[in-house]
């Protein structure tokens, strides 16, 4: 229910900060055809700017965002032998996918966990928490950590990126529509945009981001299964396993919204409608897909 609250918040306060700048701009002026109807065409235009404008900007900052939002120190020179395995073992698996090496980093928090991000799969970041290399012995640390490598490898930053930028696109896009039929044909308004134009394009960004989420989540799952089958090509596929029967074993504190989704391990699992919304399928789902796979 936060996360939903969060989200519904966010949204009027992009699109009310955008109808202001709009409008101080001229904006509206370019997007309105001869006063009486919307250009589609520059409509489209400004949508995909918008939305993939957005989408871009926070993957090339997703390395900077990670870094101080979870605290996370980068290993540039090794000071223990944990801390030697781990760069050791991320360099392995990075030349087995063919990437360039990752930055390799350490966050503190209890709860088991791993991220990876960065905007291209030669330019990376992966990171685990102090509390993954306390619990989990080293094959099922080197199994979460191919897991991550996967991800990058499999440019699953970017596809989520452009994923978002479309479906941004096309909330921004078809909310202005919406807005603008209720405005003409309903309000009966002739020239310009009304308040009944900026009322009905928020609800209907709200109500469009929040189906639109629910694809681009879709799509984050997806992934995860494709991760977990890469984790077990580089670690094995027993490793893989108890990985994440460790992970449904202990407590989850999931990372922050902001990170969730590039976790090994996203929020506890949910059930029923609940499951649209979430980041990662659940833990059982992963294991026993994993369990039906081929992959030794």
């Amino acid at each position: 229910m936060k996360r939903v609250l969060l989200f519904l918040a966010t949204n009027i306060a992009v699109i009310v900060v955008l109808s202001i700048v709009l409008r101080v701009l001229g904006v509206d002026r370019i997007l309105d055809q001869q006063g009486t109807g919307l250009n589609l065409f520059n409509l489209l235009v400004f949508a995909s700017v918008f939305g993939f404008g957005g989408a871009f900007i926070s993957l090339a900052m997703s390395k900077w965002t990670a870094k101080r939002l979870m605290g996370a120190e980068v290993i540039a020179n090794p000071r223990s032998n944990a801390e030697i395995w781990l760069v050791d073992t991320v360099k392995k698996q990075a030349t087995m996918a063919g990437i360039g090496m990752p930055e390799v980093a350490v966050f503190e928090s209890d709860t088991p966990n791993a991220f990876a991000t960065g905007m291209n799969k030669n330019n990376a970041l992966v990171a685990v928490s102090t509390g993954l290399l306390r619990v989990m012995n080293r094959e099922e640390a080197e199994a979460v950590l191919g897991h991550e490598i996967s991800h990058v490898a499999n440019g699953d930053m970017v596809t989520l990126s452009l994923i978002q930028g479309v479906v941004n696109t096309f909330v921004i896009f078809i909310s202005r529509v919406v807005g603008h039929f209720v405005d003409r044909v309903i309000l009966k308004n002739e020239e310009g945009h009304g308040l009944g134009f900026f009322v009905t394009t928020i609800v209907a960004q709200i109500v469009f981001g929040i189906l639109a989420s629910v694809i681009v989540m879709w799509f984050s799952r997806q992934r995860e299964f494709r991760a977990d089958a890469g984790g077990a090509r580089l670690a094995g596929r027993g490793s893989m396993i108890a990985a994440l029967e460790k992970l449904k074993r202990s407590a989850q504190e999931p990372l922050p919204d902001q990170m969730s989704a590039f976790g090994i391990s996203g929020k506890p699992s949910g059930h029923g409608l609940k499951v649209l919304f979430m980041t990662h399928p659940p833990l059982e789902d992963r294991i026993e897909a994993l369990k039906k796979s081929t992959v030794s």
